[in-house]
């Protein structure tokens, strides 16, 4: 079981990679677009499109290593009952497997939105880019982060000393 957790750590680290890409990619265009409006009165034409698919990108790639990790927002009111109880580790298992199996339902909600936009032959409106594409990412990125809740609560339920001290 521990080397699947190290080996799990080990891959994330290509989707943080990806979103840091998309990031700076995201702050040079910004940056330049600017620049150009401001002082050559020439924006970049397909910014627009751009900053929506490198969001896309990176939003979704680091959307199964921060819903895992216990990196989204919380509001613990109810922490000390459950601690008290000594029952937090049966709520987070519940909660990582409904959250991840109630994904399903956006994943292919999604896929089929991708596969429409492929069979229209729908692209964006400056470059050109087939938007089935992003959509098969957001497809791609939500069934990993469903796969990885479902696998972090039955984590939390067979093998609590595997999860980092954080997530416990």
């Amino acid at each position: 079981m521990q080397s699947f957790v190290s080996l799990a750590r080990r891959v994330s680290v290509a989707p943080t990679l990806l979103a840091c890409v998309a990031l700076f990619i995201l702050m040079v265009m910004t940056f330049f677009d600017v620049i150009l409006r401001s002082v050559f009165n020439a924006p970049i034409e397909a910014a627009t499109e751009l900053t929506r698919i490198l969001m896309a990108i990176l939003v979704f790639s680091v959307l199964p290593m921060i819903s895992a990790g216990k990196g989204q927002i919380a509001v613990d009111l109810t922490d000390g009952l459950f601690a008290r109880l000594r029952l937090s580790r049966a709520r987070d298992a519940i909660v990582y497997l409904a959250s991840g199996i109630m994904l399903i339902w956006p994943i292919q909600r999604v896929w089929i939105l991708a596969e429409r936009a492929r069979d229209y032959g729908d692209v964006t409106e400056y470059l050109s880019i087939p938007v089935f594409y992003i959509g098969w990412f957001i497809a791609a990125s939500t069934a990993i982060t469903a796969l990885s809740m479902i696998v972090t609560g039955l984590l939390h339920i067979f093998s609590p000393q595997s999860l980092p001290e954080h997530s416990q």
